[in-house]
Parts: C-alpha cells; structure tokens; sequence
C-alpha cells in the first residue's frame, strides 16, 4: 500500500497547498463558521462534541444551525448521525448537503448566524472562523497498536486511517484530544510532545466522552442499571474498543462483543443470526437509531463531552466569532 498510500499523500498536498496559495479560493458565508474535523477517518467522537458546541453558542444567546455532508444517508433521509443529532439538539436547524457551501447557504436562508459544520477539516472549500481538530488519544492515527506492542501504523490512506498527513493540524485553530480518560498520563504526555512537535503553538486541550445515562425500553435510567448486567454490544463504530471500554467501565458484563463497519446498515436476519439467543443488546446511540428502526430491543448507552483541560481555550475561541455580517465576501 506505500506507493498508493504516497500518491494519495501527493494529491492532498497539492490541494491544501492550492488553498494555502488562493489558488483555490475558499467561499465565506454571511454567517461565521465552526467546524469540528479529524485528521483520521471517523471514530473521535464528533457528534457529542457537536452537540455540544451547539449548547454552548445557544448559552451565549447565539442561533446555531449544523452542516453535514450526509455520509451514507438513505436516499432522500439522514443518516444516523443526522437523526441523532436531531434528538439531542430538537428544534436546532440541520442541513445534509455534498455541497457545503450551499449546505451552509440554506442555513443562513432559515435564520442562523452561526454554522457548526460537522466533520469538516479536509472541505477547504468552505471557509471557516475556528476550525478544531479531534484526535482520539486511545487511537490517534486512526489504527489500534499491534497485538504484539510497538507504535501504531501512522500512514495516510490506504496504507493507514489517516485523512492527509498530521502536519495538516498545524492550520486548526487547537487540537481536542478525545477519550483521555481512556488513556494513561504516560501515553497523553506522549501525544502531547508529538503533537507540539508536529505543530508548535497550536493549542492542545483534552476531553472525555462519558457514560451518562442507559435508554432502556421502560425509559431512561442511571448508568448503574448496567452493573452486574450480562450484555451483548453490537456497534458499527469508527472506534469499536472505546464504546467497549465505556460500557465494561459502567459495570456491564459483556458476554459477546459485535463489531461492524462504521455506518453499518444492519438487517435483522443479521443480528438474529449474530446476537447470542436471550442475550441483551447493548448499544450507542448513533447504532441505536438503526436498531430502533428494525424493531430490534436494546439497551442504550448514552455519553456527553466532558472537558478534562484546555476548556477556557475553547470558550475564547467562540467568544472571538464575529456578529453575523450579511456583507461578508462570499
């Protein structure tokens, strides 16, 4: 995969250097721009941290709408991330375009004056006023550490998960390093000196995606419904292991562990066929909106971004957005 995975390299360089030259001009809305991105191919843990930012722009009295892209949304739907996001932000306007800069368009058409775009570090092609990079500190270039010890494989696609090379994170406006509760402070410190070696001066804050609540069929209920419980996780996840970790960490028993692709589409044949007979089904949220749809009972384990350090960073960073400016050069 080396020659694939350097011609891959070539062609991404090319195209942020044709950015970074106004080569390739980026277009501005009227409105500013939030993105939250990766520099690997899912798995960091966006949506919480979107949901949050969105939280966090309506507590400083803004309105806050969501760009997506849509990836592998049913035709005329959502995809999962889509529903989700419409459960944990309701009445919070969301556009899933390809085209993002009319994604963004539409949006500033229903009345909001700040666009979150989801998953947007490598879309130059829309300008931005913060753009936040999440790293996952249990996986940071997208691939787990070999079974037999040593450094994971930090290559850029398709040799590894790497969306473009990691000097890419030197235009982020700061680095959010994800699920640091699930990494010791020997591995974070390590991150942390590749990171300021990478990009010297970027700011670096830390976070954790925590278990807060279980959706059960009776209704939501304290984490501590799962402690002792035999369960059986079914996830289609970016990054399988923590979701894994999260529900051993809340006292579940887990009696089989189902990983599919990320964005997996499941049947029930599928799962009737995977599923141990009489187990409970354990999922996250996102997989949930796929399993409800199918009628498949399950347990499901609810987390939210909590900020570990760095978060007056960020608070600086939105407190920095313009007021909106229909005069802004598109």
């Amino acid at each position: 995969m080396r020659p694939f995975a350097a011609l891959y390299s070539g062609i991404t360089g090319l195209r942020n250097a044709a950015y970074e030259a106004g080569i390739a001009p980026a277009k501005a809305l009227g409105v500013p721009v939030v993105s939250v991105g990766n520099l690997t191919v899912g798995g960091t843990g966006k949506t919480p941290m979107v949901a949050w930012f969105v939280r966090e722009l309506q507590r400083r009295g803004r309105r806050p709408g969501v760009l997506s892209r849509g990836y592998r949304a049913a035709e005329g739907g959502r995809n999962e991330e889509g529903i989700l996001l419409e459960e944990l932000l309701p009445g919070v306007p969301h556009v899933q375009r390809a085209d993002r800069v009319e994604g963004g368009r539409e949006l500033e058409a229903e009345g909001v004056d700040v666009v979150v775009l989801d998953d947007g570090f490598q879309h130059r092609r829309l300008r931005r006023d913060v753009d936040l990079v999440l790293v996952d500190a249990t996986r940071p270039w997208g691939l787990p550490a070999p079974a037999e010890g040593g450094e994971p494989v930090c290559a850029v696609l398709p040799r590894g998960f790497l969306r473009e090379a990691p000097r890419g994170v030197r235009r982020a406006s700061a680095v959010v390093f994800t699920r640091c509760d699930q990494a010791s402070a020997e591995e974070l410190e390590r991150l942390d000196a590749r990171f300021e070696a990478i990009a010297p001066g970027v700011p670096r804050t830390r976070a954790a995606h925590r278990a807060v609540a279980v959706r059960t069929p009776e209704g939501r209920r304290e984490v501590d419904v799962l402690r002792g419980r035999e369960v059986a996780l079914v996830s289609g996840l970016g990054n399988p292991e923590a979701f894994a970790r999260t529900a051993r960490e809340a006292g579940a028993v887990v009696v089989a562990d189902l990983r599919f692709p990320d964005h997996h589409h499941y049947d029930r044949a599928e799962l009737d066929r995977a599923v141990p007979a009489g187990a409970t089904i354990l999922c996250s949220a996102k997989d949930a909106v796929k399993l409800d749809a199918l009628g498949v009972a399950c347990l499901v384990l609810e987390v939210e971004l909590a900020w570990i350090a760095g978060e007056p960073v960020i608070a600086a960073l939105l407190d920095s957005l313009p007021a909106t400016d229909a005069r802004r050069v598109r």
